[in-house]
This record gives C-alpha cells, structure tokens and sequence, in this order.
C-alpha cells in the first residue's frame, strides 16, 4: 500500500470485510520466469480497459471510465476508499466532528499543489464540494452530500463544514468528491488539474489516455513512471492485447470464456477479486405495467438467474438477490426471494391482468456482456408470453435516453458503486422506484447514532425492495484481474471502478 505523509486510518463508518490492497489480498501472486527481477522504477505500465471515460469531469458524467483512471491517480479527495474497502484519510490530514454530529472541521495537509504548480487551499476543498452538490451536478453521491448546510474557508489549510443533520455516512460519501483546482480555467471534461501522483498526459478519444508520474507530488512517489490506458470495446480484442504484451494487465476481464489461454501458461497470474458492480435489468417503475409491482415479480420469476450467469461466467461471479453485494456491511443472502419459477410468473401476469402477455424495448448497452444477457432475457420472458425488442445503444446513448431523460422501459445496466441501496430511497433517480416506507427507512439510516442501527435499517430496505422487485438484479460481477507475471502491486477489488496505478511495478527484465 502507498506510504504518504498521513494521520492513522479514521474508523470506518462501516467496516467492509474485503481483501486487503494488493495483488490476491497483500499476498504475492503466482510468479512468472521474471517475477524475481528487479522492479523498474522508469517502468510504463500498459492497463487495458473496456471503460473509456466519456469526459473527464466526474459530476458531469464522465462514467465508469473517468472513475477508473482518474482516481486516486490523477484526483484525490479529502478521504479514500482504499482497495480494502477501510476509509483512510488523505487530503484530510485531520478532522474534528462536534458533540451533535453537525459541525465537521477538517485540516488539510501541508505543502499539497496541484499539477499546475498552485497551492492547495480550502477555497478549493469549498469550490470542490459546492461543485458536487451544485444543481446540475451529475456525481453518483449528489444526494447524499445535499445534507451539506454551508462550507466555508476558516484559512487557508482549515475547511469547516454545516450539516443540516447528522450524516453517520458523510466521511465515507466524501470520498467521491475529488479536489479540483477552483482557478483552474481549461475545459474540465478534457483536461485536469489535480493533487494526485500523477498528472494527465494524452488522452486519444476511442483509444489511448496516458498518465505521467508528477515529480512534484507531496506523497510518496510512483513505484513507475506512468501509466496508459488502453480502451477497447471487444473483450477477444483486450485479451489479445494482453497476450501480445501490448497491455500488461487488464483491470476487469469481461470475457471468462478466454481465461482458458491465461491459465495454460506462467506468463501471466489470474486474481479473483471482490466486486461490487451488479448487472441489473431495470424497469420505469413509473409507467405501466412495471408500476404494478407484480408484473415485475412475474419478470424476476421467469428469468433464470442462475443460468444466466453460468452461460456469461461459469464458475465466477456470484448470485444476489438485491441490491447489496456481500461486501456490504447490511448483507443478506435474499436470493430465496427471486426463484426461478416461470409457472409463477403466469400466475402474476393473469393477476395483473396480463394473461395475454406484453410487449417492452429493453435498452441494452452495446458491450459485453450486456448483448448476451439482453438475448438471453429475451428468450425467457417469452416463455411467459412477454415479447422483448432489444435495442443496442452506445454509453452516450444510454446515458442521454435512460439516466438523463427517463426514455425507456427497461434497461440493462451494471451499477458499479458500493453502498448504492440507498438510491432505491430516491424516486427521482431514473428508474422511479417509489415506496414511502423504503425513503423513511433510508432518511433515518442516516441519523442513526450507532451502525448496528443503520444496518437494520437498511436490511429492512434491502428486504422490501426486493420483496417488491424494484429491479431484477442478475448477479454480482466476478472481479477478476489478469496480469503478465512480472507486474506487481495492482489492485484486486476496484471498489467503486476504481484502479490505484500508483503502486504497480514491472520487472526491470520487461521494462519498457
């Protein structure tokens, strides 16, 4: 893990039982013919990804992408969400929280600039914020920060932050708000400015974004040079790259069937991690008939689960039966809510007075493995009688049409984001689930003194959501990371999409 001038870790609002940072959880991989060399410290690392950012701006939609490569690496926040899943101070080199839980005073580290040579100051922590909690801010903790009643600059290196109530989860939600540059006066969706121990070098829209170590950075420095992202939108194509060595290590395998060629080989090292992106099939519980919660009974019920993931992943990956992935501390096993039961599925859809069937357009992403689980989708429900139109449509399209827009009736899509049950409490996010009950419940999960408070609460939740199929979830991703077996020191989990480039070393025998 990365050594930089900090206070010991805070206590976590809610600890996360994940692997600790570090290739198969701190413990050294399987190693290759080089893993023994020396590390290179002038090393570039090549990362292959299927997550381009579609800008560069993290409240204005910049996506799965932007989080991957831009933080921790080129942006840091106040605190972290660091690959074990423990909340670890960073930019915060102190905080104070007063007696009521209302008044958070934070002291920034000394000597931090940003890439662009100017000091960090609080004006910029209070810019930062203001930016995320702003009116047509995109970021994916927007609704949780809205508890922020004023931030203001004490000096320079103190910010003190209002709650208009207690927040249990405000440290941990903090550490999705990156510190950006308040002068900085370029196009942030294609250029940036931040503290990290990298600083943006090249990016090349549909193929390429590289990273270049800072010298000036107030931490520890890189344990390479620099890094570059590699984007692909076919998972054959970034396994090729991997095993032509034009790719070092690939953040998220997408396609299992491949792994076959990695294991017949020392060449290269296959970590099974721990993931918290889940593919959901999500419906407008808006308008009809998803508005009728047994219509969307009847579509979990008719498709079966188990199978899809075994034909998308085989051995890997993992089935839930809600929104919270098993790294969350309000976990519950739910998956005995959502059987596979097509008979079932009939009955609800004569109750709802759909004995005849109906028909949706499914909006699906274009890359994998969504295609494959929109046909398969397709396939089960019209078993039941409900005909599906799968319409393929590009991330931008997505984004637009379905988060923006609200122009859909069911779409596919992985949700990437620990601790996102919470959204289900929100009927303005874009798939309108509404359940009076379900917005208490996570409104007071918040002003709970204790954990063990907001963990029942939430399981409650969890519980109802699913009970209600708010969303169909599909199953939990695999995490599955495969890298040459001179590298070391990659992250296993990526929480949240996130990849910590900054401890990777490659062997000096494979050096660029």
């Amino acid at each position: 893990m990365r050594r930089t001038a900090l206070a010991a870790a805070l206590p976590l609002v809610a600890v996360l039982a994940l692997t600790a940072c570090g290739p198969t959880g701190g413990e050294t991989p399987a190693s290759g013919p080089d893993a023994a060399a020396e590390a290179d410290p002038d090393a570039t690392i090549n990362i292959g990804s299927m997550y381009e950012p579609q800008n560069l701006d993290n409240t204005s939609g910049g996506g799965q992408g932007v989080t991957e490569a831009l933080t921790g690496n080129v942006y840091e926040g106040l605190f972290r969400l660091a690959d074990s899943g423990e909340v670890e101070p960073l930019l915060a080199a102190d905080h104070e929280v007063s007696e009521d839980g209302l008044v958070y005073t934070l002291s920034l580290q000394e000597g931090v600039s940003f890439h662009s040579g100017d000091p960090l100051t609080a004006d910029d922590v209070v810019f930062s914020i203001e930016k995320v909690i702003a009116d047509d801010s995109q970021s994916a903790r927007k609704s949780q920060l809205e508890v922020i009643d004023s931030v203001r600059a004490v000096d320079d290196q103190t910010v003190e932050m209002v709650l208009s109530e207690p927040s249990i989860s405000f440290v941990y939600n903090l550490t999705y708000v990156w510190i950006v540059n308040s002068s900085f006066d370029g196009d942030r969706k294609s250029a940036a400015d931040g503290t990290g121990p990298y600083a943006l070098g090249q990016w090349t829209r549909g193929s390429a974004l590289s990273l270049e170590r800072s010298d000036d950075y107030w931490g520890e420095a890189p344990a390479n040079a620099g890094v570059v992202f590699h984007y692909f939108t076919d998972a054959t194509a970034l396994n090729n790259a991997l095993l032509t060595g034009a790719v070092d290590v690939v953040t998220s395998q997408q396609s299992p069937d491949g792994l076959a060629q990695f294991e017949l080989t020392d060449d290269f090292v296959i970590s099974d991690g721990d993931s918290t992106t889940k593919l959901l099939l999500a419906f407008d519980d808006r308008e009809a008939p998803f508005d009728d919660v047994r219509v969307r009974q009847a579509i979990s019920y008719a498709i079966d689960d188990e199978k899809l993931l075994d034909s998308v992943w085989g051995d890997y990956g993992t089935l839930i039966g809600s929104m919270v992935p098993p790294t969350d501390p309000w976990y519950e096993d739910l998956t005995d809510l959502d059987p596979y039961d097509p008979e079932r599925a009939r009955e609800l859809l004569e109750e709802a007075g759909l004995a005849n069937g109906f028909s949706f357009t499914l909006d699906t992403p274009n890359y994998d493995p969504h295609p494959t689980a929109a046909t398969f989708i397709q396939s089960q429900l019209a078993e039941v009688g409900i005909a599906v139109e799968i319409n393929t449509i590009t991330p931008d399209e997505w984004y637009t049409k379905v988060y923006q827009n609200r122009e859909f009736d069911a779409t596919l899509q992985e949700h990437v984001n620990d601790r996102d049950l919470v959204w289900y409490g929100d009927p303005d996010f874009y798939w309108g689930y509404d359940n009076a009950d379900v917005q208490e419940w996570v409104a007071q999960s918040e002003l709970v003194s204790s954990e063990a408070e907001q963990t029942e609460l939430l399981k409650l939740v969890a519980r109802t959501t699913a009970e209600e199929a708010a969303s169909e979830w599909l199953y939990l991703y695999p995490q599955i990371v495969v890298a040459r077996a001179e590298l070391d020191g990659y992250p296993l989990n990526g929480l949240n999409s996130q990849f910590f480039a900054y401890d990777i070393t490659k062997a000096g025998a494979q050096a660029e």
